[in-house]
């Protein structure tokens, strides 16, 4: 039985983040996409910019992206 595993996984589950746009704090798993999938579930893996604040940005920036003039 690994608990040393189960210890560490359980303190993520429970982790929170605050956003560094909006924020606000929220549920690391729940409120922020992955970087990094090689590492595996380390807090280090997951952005600083929660999903509504990315979409917002992404969806943003979507809008005024015209073909290049060449």
């Amino acid at each position: 039985m690994d608990l040393d595993g189960q210890l560490k996984l359980g303190h993520l589950l429970l982790h929170e983040r605050k956003c560094r746009v909006c924020g606000d704090r929220k549920n690391l798993i729940e409120g922020f996409y992955r970087t990094r999938k090689d590492r595996g579930a380390v807090a280090s893996s997951y952005s600083y910019e929660c999903k509504e604040c990315t979409k917002k940005r992404v969806n943003k920036g979507s809008n005024t992206w015209e073909y290049p003039d060449w």
